[in-house]
């Protein structure tokens, strides 16, 4: 491994808590509804299959992932529904292997470059380091509903960092998202970590402020959680109306969640 390998690790940890989840699920659990309408457990691995596997195409074969979106039709959720088809043909046991082999294979291409390499991705090339925490961002979001379809707690770590630093970066997708003029004026971020350690992103002197747990601002801009339902404070017009609108991911944010319809915020560290 390179510069990439904290990361990398961090990556690693989180698949292996997601196939804790899974593996001793009997076939009918697999077909749990999960809070995403429309989606079972099976669609959330198989959306993460899908996911992983272009993650590794793009850090292994950038042209063909390049050809391969420049296919894409103009219908994301035409798209979304064609990348999971085939996994969803599987039978439990082997889309459970499917997803096993496709994070496997992405964890290795990430970890056998440089996290500074320059790859190509669904919105604008990134680094690949970029790309892993993107991949943490995945393995969040849809672990936390199959967490919650199956009714389990999770536990959540420090690893959180490359996520939150993800929601950062991406924090202007909200407005995009929504046809909204970005902001020029800076926010600052100030999240507590599991550990109970500050984490701050932005220039100290900004007006715009967004402050609460890591683990609320993880659930906030992944659309895990109402905004309602999380301890994260915002000061300033600006910063209280991306509350309402953040996501760390482009594409339709979709319906969210609903206010008060899971109990509010943070479980505790490990």
């Amino acid at each position: 491994m390179t510069d990439g390998k904290p990361i990398i690790l961090d990556l690693i940890a989180e698949g292996d808590e997601l196939d804790r989840l899974l593996i001793d699920l009997d076939d009918h659990a697999w077909r749990t509804p999960t809070p995403a309408p429309g989606w079972t457990v099976a669609h959330q691995v198989a959306h993460l299959a899908a996911t992983f596997r272009m993650a590794a195409m793009a850090v292994s074969t950038p042209d063909r992932f390049t050809a391969m979106t420049a296919r894409l039709g103009p219908d994301f959720n035409a798209n979304v529904a064609h990348a999971l088809a085939e996994f969803l043909a599987e039978p439990p046991q082997a889309l459970f292997s499917r997803w096993r082999a496709e994070r496997a294979r992405a964890e290795q291409a990430l970890a056998s470059v440089s996290g500074d390499l320059v790859v190509p991705w669904l919105v604008r090339p990134l680094p690949a380091s970029v790309l892993a925490a993107a991949g943490m961002m995945e393995l969040f979001a849809h672990g936390q509903d199959i967490a919650d379809a199956l009714g389990r707690e999770r536990r959540y770590t420090d690893r959180l960092r490359h996520l939150a630093g993800f929601g950062v970066r991406t924090w202007d997708f909200g407005f995009i998202n929504n046809g909204l003029e970005v902001p020029a004026e800076p926010m600052r971020f100030e999240l507590t970590a599991p550990s109970g350690a500050l984490w701050t992103f932005g220039p100290a002197e900004a007006a715009q402020r967004v402050t609460g747990p890591a683990v609320d601002f993880c659930m906030l801009v992944t659309r895990r959680r109402h905004r309602d339902d999380l301890a994260m404070r915002a000061e300033g017009a600006d910063a209280d109306r991306w509350l309402s609108i953040a996501q760390a991911y482009r594409g339709p944010a979709g319906e969210g969640r609903r206010p008060g319809q899971f109990a509010a915020s943070s479980a505790p560290a490990r």
